[in-house]
């Protein structure tokens, strides 16, 4: 080994001991007669030190020939410092130097290796080995490696096999685009990226694998998001022999012991809503539980007077803001413009403003204080509120007012990052409606099983079947959904039938799964977590990017190796592929 100890290691207990440390250049600082250099590694920083009059000179030669970034090798004797450095673990400490030897030197990095660095984020994707350097980064993948391998340890203790399912798959029409690979040896063909392994962990099953794990990366071709990228992990699972509840204490266990082991934190029992309620109460299937500010359904209370805006309206819904009755009329304004931005679509915002012993509104003139004050009872709003109202088109209004509803938690300091509030949502429907193509899909895929008791519904009022289905959702943050899968060959051609797939495309796109149902496939479901996005949950951030070692921009490039790239007519010969541009 080149090295004795690490830069983050040492401590007064060592003081005498000659070490060796290697590691980059963090800084240098010459006070004339005495030389600092901060030796970093991924451990920590050690200082050494160079005194002109006692250090050789060839030693202080090299020492002024170092730059940043330079990776050393120094060998010397641990002393205890006369001035401490508190901030740092090895503070109390500094290496004298007896020799010293460079490494390899480094050209001056485009932007300082420093927790708050001059770098914006382009310029850091491009050159993202170093970024890496840097301790937010750095200490981000060290808690996702500590992640998995608390994800592991518990699976594993639970009977859980990790089992490898293939990345060269099958297109499907279902779900995202996929991301395809021209085959070679089959001319005209292509693989598909999976999107997830679900078809495989289902023959899993049917294997008799009864309990299977992967911390696997998958591919969607979709849009990005601060949350999302083309490549991404997820901790996929699959378990025979159970029901919904038996995978919902599962995973609801994983949730507890990757938080009790991470950040000390402990949770009851994760509350479960419906779907139906989730919409209800805060206009979104994956709400913030941190805080309250429900919604409220006012339709049969504003409707009726002469006010348009409202008659017009199919609903009428409202939130009532704690301690907001001291909204002056500009942050009024700023919520007004801010649930008319395209993204929300609103018309406007109306108010109801519940002060000290008087209740006002800006639609007065249409109400009397009796039908202000009876709205107002009805949201169960106290003085020093504020109710806020949308109103319109019902689905459109329920989004709006989720958005207006976290908005507000921001602006009133609700949504704080150190605390966590997971549940889960449940009975989500089995299918929805596209005007445009006139056709159900899949709410979540073509393999969850409805509910045995609402089966009957599939050929009579399909709008009424409910999945057995569940998601968990986690301050807001979507990280994982799964569901009970159809384990028989008919229940599984009924849904195709619903789905509008002919005998022969389900034939063609999933024959291997039906006729792998007809080998005795045991009941099974199972679940998949965002791990990325559990990382950055926990890690405190809104992106999963900080939490990945290399990703891509919003553009979906790789800005480090600029990828996606042409290839050479050579290789598109090979794959019998023709471009047309």
């Amino acid at each position: 080994m080149l090295r004795t100890h690490h830069c983050g290691e040492l401590r007064l207990k060592d003081v005498n001991k000659e070490v060796t440390l290697c590691g980059w250049v963090q800084r240098k600082r010459d006070k004339g007669n005495i030389i600092w250099i901060d030796l970093r590694d991924r451990f920590g920083i050690t200082q050494l030190t160079f005194e002109k009059n006692k250090t050789e000179q060839k030693i202080i030669d090299l020492v002024d020939s170092i730059g940043r970034e330079y990776v050393i090798q120094a060998k010397g004797i641990v002393v205890e410092r006369e001035s401490k450095n508190p901030k740092i673990p090895t503070g109390e400490i500094e290496i004298r130097v007896t020799e010293l030897t460079i490494l390899n030197t480094s050209l001056t990095p485009p932007f300082t290796i420093e927790d708050n660095t001059d770098g914006g984020e382009e310029l850091r994707m491009k050159y993202r080995y170093l970024d890496l350097r840097r301790n937010p980064i750095k200490d981000n993948l060290i808690l996702r490696h500590r992640l998995a391998k608390e994800t592991r340890y518990y699976l594993n203790e639970h009977g859980f096999l990790e089992i490898e399912t293939p990345f060269l798959i099958k297109s499907t029409p279902e779900g995202a685009r996929d991301f395809v690979v021209p085959s070679r040896l089959h001319p005209g063909e292509f693989y598909a990226l999976p999107q997830s392994p679900q078809t495989f962990k289902q023959l899993l099953m049917v294997a008799g694998f009864d309990r299977y794990y992967q911390i696997v990366r998958c591919f969607r071709d979709e849009d990005l998001r601060a949350d999302r990228q083309p490549e991404f992990t997820q901790i996929d699972c699959e378990m025979s022999f159970i029901e919904q509840d038996d995978v919902l204490q599962m995973f609801e266990g994983l949730i507890k012991h990757l938080f009790k082991s991470e950040k000390g934190i402990e949770f009851d029992t994760f509350p479960r809503v419906s779907y139906q309620e989730a919409i209800e109460k805060y206009g979104t299937d994956k709400p913030d539980i941190r805080f309250g500010m429900t919604i409220n359904n006012i339709t049969h209370l504003a409707k009726g007077k002469n006010f348009q805006v409202f008659d017009n309206s199919e609903i009428i819904l409202a939130i009532s803001a704690p301690n907001a009755s001291n909204f002056t009329r500009k942050q009024i304004d700023e919520l007004t413009e801010f649930v008319k931005r395209p993204q929300i679509g609103m018309g406007g915002l109306a108010y109801i403003r519940f002060a000290e012993q008087e209740i006002k509104s800006s639609f007065d003139k249409f109400f009397t204080t009796d039908q202000l004050i009876e709205i107002a009872n009805y949201c169960q709003a106290k003085e020093g509120e504020i109710i806020f109202i949308l109103s319109g088109n019902k689905k459109k209004t329920y989004k709006a007012m989720s958005e207006l509803r976290l908005e507000l938690g921001n602006r009133l300091g609700l949504r704080n990052n150190n605390t966590f509030a997971p549940l889960w949502v449940i009975d989500f429907p089995l299918l929805e409606w596209d005007d445009e193509t006139k056709r159900y899909y899949a709410m979540h895929h073509p393999f969850t099983s409805p509910k045995p008791e609402d089966i009957s519904l599939l050929t009579t009022n399909p709008d009424k079947v409910r999945a057995n289905a569940y998601d968990l959702v986690i301050n807001g943050i979507e990280i994982g959904g799964g569901s009970i899968r159809i384990h028989t060959k008919e229940l599984q051609q009924k849904i195709f039938n619903v789905l509008g797939f002919t005998q022969d495309e389900a034939n063609k796109q999933f024959g291997f799964l039906m006729h792998a149902f007809e080998f005795g496939t045991p009941p099974h479901g199972g679940i998949a977590l965002g791990f990325d996005r559990l990382c950055a949950l926990i890690g405190g951030s809104e992106s999963i990017r900080d939490f990945i070692a290399f990703p891509k921009n919003q553009a979906a490039r790789d800005m480090m190796i600029d990828a996606p790239s042409n290839i050479s007519t050579e290789q598109l010969n090979e794959l019998h592929i023709e471009i047309k541009l």
